[in-house]
């Protein structure tokens, strides 16, 4: 490897290539934590130019290499495998153009989220994807891995608030296609083919990103309700009533007693304990309007109590239940997170299904299920407090997904950690059309090799 380190430095310089003794262990895992390994060597090029440059060395020398964004992912596909080359975005960022009339940001890959939502705020605008990472990830990441987070139900996930790409291919090639129109249908919207394929296919090093109008008024609630068949109900309620409902986060009780138990900052939110609480947002309508549609519901019984947000105060103590999750999971030892899709209407009969599973395998089993709902994505928490049942808790979930024919994984990726598992929800015929993608984008398979398909 001291060859490559000196050609590549040679062809880059050398603040863009760190050597095996002074790699940083940030560049050894990602936020799951998972079987942590250095890289070979860590690149960090400036532009997609030297970073084409480096592509096309690697792809040469047959060199494996794997794309480091902000390392806040949960499916190990940024964590390197032994002999891989670490490709760090972290010095390609930075906002090109705001474009405050077409309301578009072209930006780099390497660009944090949170930075391109203030940048959008201080003109007026926003740009509403959002997740809990805001101040971690990378917005290549979130590209590459199609993020979905908080306000899918309106502004739908990260594939639709891309416009524009410039990628760099495994052999170096530099496709640029910087579409800023909302309507282009001139041929193949290549874009796609990149967005949530997990870097497999090329590296993502600058985007054009649709922006809206800032919000001028914004509510939030905190309801308890008594069933999940009552949440549903409520969902397609509230949203016809309530046209601008951006987030609908729904918790169950076991989360939130866990949340308050590890977090001496958050409490209780009722008097009482509820089966289900829902976090609700919604824009553009009145207070009075929020107000009265969700007395309608109490009257309706459907909500059994509810708070309404007075302050931003009360709304980051709403928010700071839901986004707990981190504080929990860093007091466990050894854990499964899962972020699967299913239809809502198969939602409840799953959880049930999925707790029934489980406690018949383990015999101190905790299982926390949260999620956006809307979006027929669940969230679950679980362990029982010894690290080696974690792989068959994996196993036994994505059984009980496979028979309700959900989807693994709805926002986080297949990475390494879910490749197995690829096959519950994918047909024969589209795992073959992927690898068909993969072999003619990227013959000598050297970017993120081993993401996604197991026999790679």
């Amino acid at each position: 490897m001291q060859n490559h380190y000196v050609a590549l430095t040679e062809i880059l310089d050398s603040r863009s290539v760190i050597n095996t003794d002074a790699i940083d262990v940030r560049y050894h895992v990602d936020w799951g934590g998972v079987n942590p390994c250095a890289p070979s060597l860590v690149l960090r090029p400036e532009d997609s130019t030297a970073l084409s440059k480096a592509l096309n060395y690697c792809n040469e020398q047959g060199l494996a290499v794997v794309t480091q964004g902000g390392m806040t992912g949960l499916s190990s596909g940024a964590t390197p495998l032994v002999g891989e080359i670490a490709l760090s975005l972290e010095r390609i960022n930075g906002i090109t153009e705001l474009d405050c009339e077409g309301m578009t940001m072209t930006v780099k890959a390497g660009t944090p989220l949170q930075v391109i939502q203030q940048a959008a705020e201080d003109v007026g605008l926003r740009f509403p994807l959002d997740l809990g990472a805001r101040g971690s990830c990378q917005i290549g990441g979130n590209v590459a891995t199609n993020a979905g987070g908080n306000q899918v139900v309106r502004f739908g996930s990260a594939r639709a608030l891309v416009l524009g790409m410039e990628v760099v291919l495994a052999n170096g090639t530099v496709m640029r296609s910087m579409n800023k129109m909302i309507k282009n249908n001139a041929g193949y919207d290549l874009k796609h083919l990149f967005i949530g394929s997990e870097g497999t296919l090329g590296v993502i090093t600058e985007l054009v990103l649709r922006l809206y109008p800032a919000k001028k008024t914004q509510q939030t609630a905190l309801c308890a309700l008594p069933d999940f068949a009552s949440t549903t109900t409520f969902l397609r309620e509230i949203m016809a009533e309530i046209p601008g409902v951006t987030s609908f986060e729904v918790m169950w009780q076991n989360y939130v007693n866990a949340i308050c138990e590890v977090n001496e900052q958050v409490r209780q939110p009722f008097d009482e304990q509820h089966a289900i609480y829902v976090l609700l947002e919604a824009e553009g309508c009145t207070q009075d309007q929020f107000h009265q549609a969700l007395f309608d519901k109490m009257e309706d019984g459907l909500v059994s109590d509810a708070l309404v947000a007075s302050s931003l105060k009360d709304s980051d103590a709403f928010w700071a239940i839901r986004d707990g999750v981190a504080d929990l999971m860093a007091g466990l030892n050894g854990f499964a997170t899962f972020d699967v899709g299913l239809p809502i209407s198969s939602m409840e009969d799953f959880v049930a299904a999925t707790d029934n599973a489980l406690q018949a395998r383990f015999s101190n089993i905790n299982n926390l299920p949260l999620g956006h709902i809307a979006d027929g994505n669940l969230h679950f928490i679980t362990w029982t407090g010894d690290p080696a049942d974690v792989k068959p808790i994996y196993d036994t979930v994505y059984e009980v997904v496979h028979q309700f024919d959900g989807t693994v994984t709805a926002e986080h990726g297949i990475g390494m950690s879910k490749r197995e598992y690829l096959p519950l929800c994918r047909s024969s015929e589209e795992l073959e059309l992927m690898r068909v993608l993969k072999k003619t984008m990227d013959p000598k398979g050297i970017l993120n090799s081993g993401r996604i398909f197991l026999d790679e």
